[in-house]
C-alpha cells in the first residue's frame, strides 16, 4: 500500500475496514499477499488497530455499529439494540444485538455483540431497514418483527411508540406464516387493549 493509498484509508470518514473491502480498493495495484504484508506492517508500526481478524480500524475510536455489521455480513443492527432507544422496552443491555445469517456470541475489544440467525429472505430484504454510510439499521418496526419472529413470547414493555400501519406493511418480509401473523394480531391487540 502505497503512502498515499495509506493516507486515503486514513482520510476516509468509515471508521472500520475489512480485508476484503481494503484489497478491492486497492487490489489492482497490490496482490494479495502484498496487502497482507503492507496491512501487518501498519499494524506493527501502531498505524492501523486490528480489531479483529481481517478487520481494521484507524485507531481505538471507532464505530461499534459500523464493527458489529462486518463481523458477518450481510447483517443490521436490530433487536434490544433498536428496541431500547425506541423506548419500546425498558432494560438496558450493554451488548449490540445484529441480525445474520448466523447465530453467534461475539467479543471484540472488550464490547459483545450477539448475532441471530435469521431466514436469507428476511436477512436480504430491505424494507424497513435505514441504510446509512457504513452500516444498516432496523426501524423500529422491523426490529419488533425481528424479535416476534425469533421469540414467540417476548415482553416487550412499550408498544406504543409502534406505527401500526408500518408494522403492516412490514408482514411480507416474513413470508405468510400463519402462528407468526397471528402473535403479531396478539400484541396489536394487547397494545389496543391499554389504549381503551
Amino acid at each position: 500500500m502505497a503512502l498515499d493509498l495509506f493516507q486515503q484509508l486514513l482520510a476516509a470518514p468509515q471508521t472500520v475496514f475489512s480485508f476484503k473491502e481494503l484489497l478491492l480498493r486497492w487490489g489492482q495495484t497490490l496482490t494479495l499477499a502484498q496487502l497482507s504484508a503492507k496491512l501487518n506492517y501498519r499494524v506493527q508500526q501502531g498505524d492501523l488497530y486490528q480489531i479483529r481478524r481481517g478487520l481494521y480500524t484507524k485507531n481505538s475510536v471507532y464505530d461499534r455499529l459500523e464493527l458489529a455489521t462486518k463481523i458477518y455480513t450481510p447483517a443490521y443492527i436490530s433487536f434490544e439494540t433498536v428496541l431500547v432507544p425506541a423506548g419500546i422496552i425498558f432494560q438496558h443491555y450493554t451488548a449490540i444485538f445484529v441480525a445474520s445469517y448466523q447465530t453467534r456470541t461475539v467479543t471484540c475489544d472488550e464490547q459483545v455483540y450477539i448475532f441471530k440467525q435469521l431466514k436469507a429472505t428476511i436477512l436480504t430484504n430491505s424494507a424497513g431497514l435505514d441504510i446509512k454510510a457504513y452500516y444498516t439499521i432496523a426501524s423500529p418496526e422491523r426490529a419488533f418483527l425481528d424479535t416476534v419472529y425469533l421469540h414467540p413470547r417476548y415482553h416487550f414493555d412499550n408498544l406504543a411508540p409502534l406505527d401500526w400501519q408500518k408494522v403492516g406493511q412490514l408482514l411480507p418480509v416474513y413470508g405468510y406464516n400463519k402462528a407468526f401473523l397471528k402473535r403479531v394480531q396478539m400484541y396489536h391487540q394487547a397494545y389496543q387493549a391499554e389504549q381503551q
